[in-house]
């Protein structure tokens, strides 16, 4: 129960200092071919992650993990010109993708990367972020501890699990032993930080003097930050406080409406409200966007222009709230039976502690007033692109019935929802959280130079996103019968090719052995005996 309790702490933003008990850690990589001295990846459609439409075919020459060159080979719907074709040569590894598509390995900007309360191994989590395309991720809050998630990082950087490429962001104050009270705590735990290897800093929510030096001190040291701005704190404190102080990235939605206030300083809390009880929380958060300023108003357009000029990424991981507007879909997502661990299925169920968990009485009118709380979200968060800010792709999963991986594709069909062409939305899923993560000259587009980090599926995923899913999307063949395309085929990840089917093989076996440990486990859904 204590492991459950504290990483419920540090995700709802009620840290403990206490060290979180730890997932178990991957094992050694058994998975992927190469790396190559030189990888030469023939005939595909190249979609580069810039926002520019795709160009193919093309071949595409990797040597030792870089990308050194970019050939186009001919024309669509024509033999491919076997003269303009780069040569083999001695050892050369090829791969015959003619007809398939290339992007660069998808980012998941907020990926934590499970914990004891889900039951969820580290092995579980990494295969089925590969699977879906997903090379790199950042861990907002470090639930497994600072130092096994550096562990992590170091060994997935040398290649030596099977895993994504891990950015590590700690949760503020964590190991201080004691609350910071005061700028120069905040100062000495922020440098402190550093020392020990972490990537950047998630924030929840402090007093205004703690958080002012905190998050400056972080970006003159040179790391970067995002921030769940938890209501218990965001009346102080919220978006546009952060994005002055120097705050990289915003999660979630929590302190943006609060910022677009005009006629009100706080939320509308009803008088029993208690932040501890979740439906509580997540019942009356469907209502803040309509008491915030409307779209397009004055006040409005003020708020998105200052942080335009900060240069402030959105990170809204729309995902990860879904349930509330259709409870049943997330519910039944029909990768639960084969992919959701026993275990992440118990913690999903209604509980009154579990994190996410909170479908005691979940109404018709609740999900009706997520679906415009959405709209509105999904208006100012699409404005916000159009008018050239930067919003990436991010997931949240392991909680509300998003699965690892699945949920992150989830989330691009989200942001397509809310208004990205698809171009747009694989820029945010590469590009723009290269961009992000201070990565934007090793990943995030096809260039010469950079990592040859790619995602590879035979489907256009442009013209369907479902395409991307571990379990495709839904064909009709000439035989009248329903079949599935798609998946992606293979994830590249510093030159190792991974075969993104079979990593999900992989996934589920782990669930049918801890279904077999646990008699015959089936997944039934709450309150039912069927």
């Amino acid at each position: 129960m204590k492991k459950t309790l504290l990483l419920i702490a540090v995700i709802c933003g009620l840290f403990s200092a206490t060290v979180n008990a730890q997932i178990e850690p991957a094992p050694p990589r058994a998975e992927g071919d190469g790396q190559y001295g030189r990888l030469i990846l023939r005939g595909v459609t190249l979609i580069d992650g810039t926002g520019a439409p795709p160009i193919g075919p093309v071949d595409i020459v990797v040597e030792n993990n870089r990308i050194a060159q970019i050939q186009v080979v001919g024309y669509p719907g024509l033999p491919i010109n076997k003269n303009r074709r780069p040569k083999a040569e001695g050892k050369d590894k090829e791969y015959d993708l003619e007809g398939h598509y290339l992007m660069p390995g998808f980012v998941d900007s907020h990926a934590h990367i499970g914990g004891t309360g889900q039951g969820t191994p580290a092995e579980y989590v990494y295969k089925l972020w590969l699977a879906h395309g997903i090379t790199t991720i950042r861990d907002p809050s470090t639930g497994n501890g600072l130092d096994w998630v550096v562990d992590q990082r170091e060994k997935s950087k040398n290649n030596e699990i099977t895993a994504p490429r891990i950015l590590a962001y700690t949760a503020f104050g964590q190991g201080a032993g004691k609350p910071i009270t005061n700028a120069e705590e905040a100062k000495a735990w922020v440098n402190s930080n550093k020392e020990k290897g972490a990537d950047g800093i998630k924030f929840f929510g402090a007093k205004p003097e703690v958080m002012q030096a905190a998050i400056s001190e972080n970006k003159k040291i040179g790391l970067r930050s995002a921030m769940h701005h938890q209501q218990v704190d965001v009346a102080r404190w919220n978006v546009l406080n952060s994005a002055r102080a120097g705050l990289n990235s915003m999660e979630h939605w929590y302190g943006l409406p609060e910022a677009l206030f005009t006629d009100r300083t706080v939320q509308d809390f009803p008088v029993d409200y208690n932040y501890q009880n979740e439906q509580h929380r997540f019942s009356e958060a469907g209502k803040l966007w309509k008491q915030a300023a409307p779209p397009y108003s004055e006040h409005w357009n003020k708020v998105m222009n200052e942080l335009l000029e900060l240069d402030f990424t959105l990170d809204p991981t729309f995902n990860i709230y879904e349930a509330n507007r259709d409870l049943m879909r997330a519910q039944r997502a029909e990768w639960h039976e084969v992919y959701t661990l026993p275990s992440l299925w118990k913690f999903y169920e209604p509980s009154r502690q579990s994190h996410g968990s909170y479908w005691f009485d979940w109404t018709t009118d609740l999900e009706i007033q997520w679906k415009e709380n959405y709209k509105l979200w999904m208006t100012f968060v699409n404005e916000y692109k159009n008018r050239g800010g930067r919003v990436t792709a991010g997931s949240d999963s392991g909680f509300i019935y998003q699965l690892y991986g699945f949920a992150y594709i989830r989330e691009l069909e989200l942001l397509q929802e809310a208004g990205f062409h698809p171009l747009e939305v694989i820029r945010s899923a590469t590009m723009y959280g290269a961009e992000l993560m201070g990565m934007e000259n090793e990943i995030g587009t096809v260039e010469v130079g950079k990592l040859a980090d790619f995602v590879i599926v035979e489907e256009n995923p442009l013209q369907n996103l479902k395409v991307l899913y571990g379990t495709g999307a839904i064909r009709i063949d000439e035989n009248n019968k329903a079949i599935r395309v798609g998946g992606v085929k293979y994830t590249v990840k510093d030159g190792i090719v991974y075969d993104a089917k079979e990593l999900l093989e992989d996934v589920k076996k782990m669930v049918e052995k801890a279904k077999a440990e646990k008699g015959a486990f089936k997944i039934h859904q709450p309150g039912l005996d069927w």
